[in-house]
């Protein structure tokens, strides 16, 4: 399937976040026994957990998100009033710049972390604690980054494949970033239910974006191989800065051209 969509491809182009002591416990054994485990070569080697991923995809698309995630989002989008969602929301964004700035940093990306500075400074005291944006009205829009991306940045893989119950996709990589993530001020100090507040803000935002698109997800042949192709997909395009490296396979690339040159010639004759 994936030879046959990069050949339709180039025929056309010749005539597109709690329990941490447990999650380390968790990613530590998942690490040791994925690198004592050799890539199946009837699978995906980036989904080494698939027969427990695929269940617990179905519980969370099919019933948490059916019958709660989804339905509760709704009355949030259609009983909040905009501004207050929007300052919520903003709010609760807002928490997550001195991870970005620190982040970033990390990166060397010195003038984007300046900027996540100017916007946590504007922000936290004319905008009254991030309720308002008016940092956007500088040009400094939000760009968050995650110690995941930090990782992946300095060559560090995405793991396995996960998909967390009721939550859904996410890595090994992105689990530990996240992870590192809640250590840095001030989501260090915040207490459990102001934390599980924010994290519920968040999470319902996610959800009613995601309305626009779930019908691809509902039409997709597999709606697990659609999901987990696209997370990684997504992944790929944060840890380079929306700019991924084009990978090459020779080996497809040198069947492809054998091919488009026995089917050229079969034209011509």
């Amino acid at each position: 399937m994936r030879l046959l969509t990069q050949l339709i491809i180039r025929t056309f182009s010749r005539a597109r976040q709690l329990a941490a002591p447990a999650l380390v416990i968790f990613l530590s054994v998942l690490l040791s026994a994925c690198s004592s485990t050799s890539a199946v070569d009837d699978g995906d080697s980036r989904d080494p957990l698939e027969s427990v991923n695929r269940p617990l995809w179905t519980f969370t698309w099919d019933y948490a998100d059916k019958y709660v995630i989804k339905p509760t989002s709704e009355a949030y989008s259609d009983y909040t009033p905009t501004f207050l969602r929007s300052g919520l929301y903003n709010m609760a964004l807002n928490l997550n710049e001195p991870s970005t700035i620190i982040n970033n940093l990390l990166q060397l990306k010195f003038s984007e972390a300046a900027s996540s500075t100017g916007r946590f400074v504007l922000n936290s005291t004319i905008g009254m604690l991030g309720f308002f944006d008016p940092a956007s009205d500088f040009g400094w829009n939000r760009e968050q980054e995650e110690f995941g991306e930090v990782l992946g940045k300095y060559g560090v893989g995405d793991g396995p494949y996960l998909v967390v119950p009721a939550l859904g996709p996410s890595s090994v990589r992105e689990e530990a970033g996240d992870f590192v993530d809640r250590y840095y001020w001030p989501l260090a100090i915040i207490d459990f239910w102001p934390n599980m507040l924010r994290s519920a803000v968040i999470g319902l935002e996610k959800r009613v974006a995601l309305a626009d698109q779930e019908q691809l997800i509902i039409e997709s042949v597999d709606s697990y191989e659609f999901v987990k192709n696209a997370y990684f997909q997504n992944m790929n395009y944060k840890v380079h800065d929306g700019n991924p490296p084009i990978v090459v396979d020779e080996e497809e690339e040198a069947e492809i051209e054998a091919f488009l040159d026995e089917f050229e010639d079969e034209i011509e004759e």
